[in-house]
């Protein structure tokens, strides 16, 4: 039998609490809002504008922010991804302490979401554009898209959490990782 693996303890703050703050305001309004879509009213439309507004707060820190609140900190270029994915089939990807190059690409599609979501939501809401049914639809799509999106997220956070044995569920909540 080969050594036991030496697991390091020490923690480092990855994510800081006003981050953990807006990740989670995103998710319970997006849920919220998306939970709410048939006959939801006030609740749907509002939970809907708290996730735009988060959504994009996010993107000017992800531009504007230190540390890991920024963009060019996790998304990696089509080619990373691609040999990140490789590198993920054949067991031997490395460990990131923020997100690897496919989180990275999934905060985008969330966040992508999220506003494409609600500005339509808004639209809907104006008179120049209330009534249209294109736009309506369009508006469903989007938030429909939410369930596969939140899908891969959550099979990416399990996945990723039991691959590297952390629990990423925890560090978004604590916002420290192992080094």
């Amino acid at each position: 039998m080969g050594r036991p693996v030496a697991v390091a303890t020490h923690l480092q703050t990855v994510w800081s609490p006003w981050l953990r703050l807006l990740h989670w305001l995103l998710a319970i309004s997006m849920i919220t809002s998306f939970a709410t879509h048939e006959g939801g009213g006030k609740l749907h439309e509002w939970s809907g504008y708290v996730a735009l507004a988060a959504a994009l707060v996010r993107v000017v820190m992800g531009f504007a922010g230190g540390g890991y609140w920024k963009f060019s900190q996790f998304v990696r270029s089509a080619s990373v991804t691609v040999n990140y994915a490789k590198r993920v089939i054949s067991k031997s990807e490395a460990r990131h302490i923020g997100h690897n190059p496919l989180g990275g690409w999934m905060v985008l599609a969330l966040l992508a979401d999220a506003i494409a979501t609600g500005f339509t939501g808004w639209l809907y809401t104006t008179d120049q554009f209330f009534g249209y049914e294109w736009l309506a639809n369009l508006h469903n799509v989007l938030g429909q898209a939410l369930i596969p999106l939140l899908i891969l997220h959550t099979g990416g956070v399990v996945f990723t959490s039991r691959r590297h044995r952390e629990n990423l569920v925890a560090a978004m909540l604590h916002g420290k990782k192992r080094v």
